[in-house]
């Protein structure tokens, strides 16, 4: 399938016209046409990998467009090229062939290559084939299920196969090669317009209640604050101003936090005016010492929950690493906890310039005569680093933790005060994530004030302010 400059114009003239609301059009005079134009309700980008025909829905496909000059970030996964600007949009690019197992030739400085970009939510992702062929309408009832002999990829990112003009095309299904996220700025919209709603709401005095026979039993003396008014308000507040999603993860804490909350600021004034109000809601749910170098205490009350592992590799995978002070931190406690294993840490991010940083940083002077110690040596300059196997066992990539990934099976999952700001079902999903990536006797640390406790495939461990979770 050679792809030309005319295709490529032809394809994305197409794409543009697909921006809006779909609706096919009729461009033949013939009624004969016309008829069969009115059956195509269904348009796909075609596209090969290693000879074979792919598509992908139009509607997730923005453009392709032809590019090599990739930006590489440091430690990330193999079949992620970089990210490219895409006139002022910085986009990541990921290799379909690479992502799949695929063989591919080898690159020349010079070479162009054959990219769509796709839309998956709010990101936009660009991403490398073989070649690109054209726009193929067909009726969407034509497309038939998926099945394991169709392709050389793992059934679950098929969405169905489609025969048309005497091809067999496997059609992708976009959402779960990236592990669509929800759309937040949608549920920040919904939160919104309740939580306006619900601002103009009366609350009206209490019926009388007469009073109850002799034996009956008492009534609850805690109130569940989960039907009040002020609460639901709190609960969008926090949804839309720092998009804080109350859910089984934190709910316990959200609710102590609001009798807290009711009490210090009185009857009049429990809704949040700004924004500087849900941060000061907010201001005891991170955990000690979140995104901070960590202090000794700290450092031994997790050392003291740690569980043995003989494991010649203990492989760790930490979610939202930040600027990774912590990450450092959690790899000297590893190194300190198991001194004969091999330390893998892959540390993500969704921040570029925190992840590209992360390999320089640099290191206080007071950290030297503290717990840190035997892990940090000295620059030719007399500035501290740490050393080299610390360094080593760190890979810091830059990756949403809601979308797909092909991390080993891990030891350990470390993921302080991330999960609650994800939408709801980006929870669910990034936790059931944690579950099939967790070795039998792995572990998972969330932020102090996060839980799994009611969830039943996981079980709690506490010491002091520090838990951690095993798979039942």
């Amino acid at each position: 399938m050679e792809n030309t400059d005319s295709q490529t114009k032809n394809i994305n003239a197409q794409l543009a016209e697909n921006l809006g609301a779909y609706a096919t059009k009729a461009v033949d005079a013939a009624g004969e046409r016309k008829e069969q134009v009115a059956q195509v309700d269904y348009k796909m980008v075609t596209f090969s990998l290693a000879g074979k025909d792919y598509a992908l829905d139009i509607m997730q496909v923005v453009e392709i467009v032809k590019a090599n000059q990739f930006t590489y970030v440091p430690n990330t996964l193999p079949f992620v090229l970089g990210v490219y600007n895409l006139r002022g949009e910085i986009i990541s690019i990921i290799d379909l062939r690479l992502f799949f197992n695929i063989d591919i030739p080898q690159r020349t400085k010079d070479h162009m290559e054959n990219m769509l970009i796709v839309r998956v939510g709010e990101q936009k992702f660009g991403v490398v084939v073989d070649a690109i062929d054209k726009v193929v309408g067909i009726q969407k009832s034509s497309i038939q299920p998926p099945h394991p002999l169709f392709g050389d990829i793992n059934v679950k990112y098929i969405k169905g196969v489609i025969e048309a003009n005497n091809c067999l095309y496997i059609l992708l299904d976009v959402e779960r090669i990236f592990g669509a996220k929800a759309d937040v700025k949608q549920l920040e919209e919904d939160a919104t317009k309740s939580m306006m709603a619900r601002a103009t709401v009366q609350v009206s005095a209490p019926p009388k209640v007469s009073a109850p026979p002799k034996n009956a039993p008492a009534p609850s003396a805690v109130k569940d604050p989960s039907t009040e008014v002020d609460y639901k308000f709190i609960v969008e507040s926090l949804l839309s101003l720092r998009k804080f999603a109350v859910s089984s993860v934190n709910q316990a804490w959200v609710k102590s936090r609001y009798g807290d909350w009711k009490k210090s600021r009185g009857k009049d004034k429990v809704q949040f005016q700004q924004p500087a109000d849900a941060d000061e809601f907010l201001k005891p749910f991170y955990s000690q010492y979140n995104g901070e170098w960590w202090k000794k205490d700290y450092a031994d009350a997790i050392f003291k929950i740690l569980p043995d592992n003989t494991a010649k590799q203990i492989v760790v995978w930490n979610p939202g690493c930040g600027k990774g002070t912590e990450t450092y931190s959690l790899a000297c406690l590893l190194k300190k906890r198991y001194p004969e294993a091999k330390i893998r840490i892959y540390a993500h991010d969704t921040d570029l310039l925190s992840v590209s940083n992360a390999p320089l940083l640099s290191v206080p002077k007071e950290l030297s005569g503290d717990w840190y110690a035997p892990f940090l040596t000295k620059k030719t300059n007399g500035e501290l680093t740490f050393t080299k196997e610390i360094k080593d066992s760190i890979m810091f990539e830059y990756h949403d933790c809601a979308n797909t990934n092909a991390l080993p099976v891990c030891d350990i999952i470390f993921s302080r005060d991330l999960v609650s700001f994800l939408p709801v079902n980006a929870q669910n999903t990034l936790i059931a994530d944690f579950g099939e990536k967790l070795k039998g006797n792995g572990i998972v640390l969330l932020g102090q004030n996060e839980s799994l406790a009611d969830n039943k495939l996981w079980a709690e461990k506490s010491s002091g302010s520090v838990k951690l979770y095993n798979k039942q």
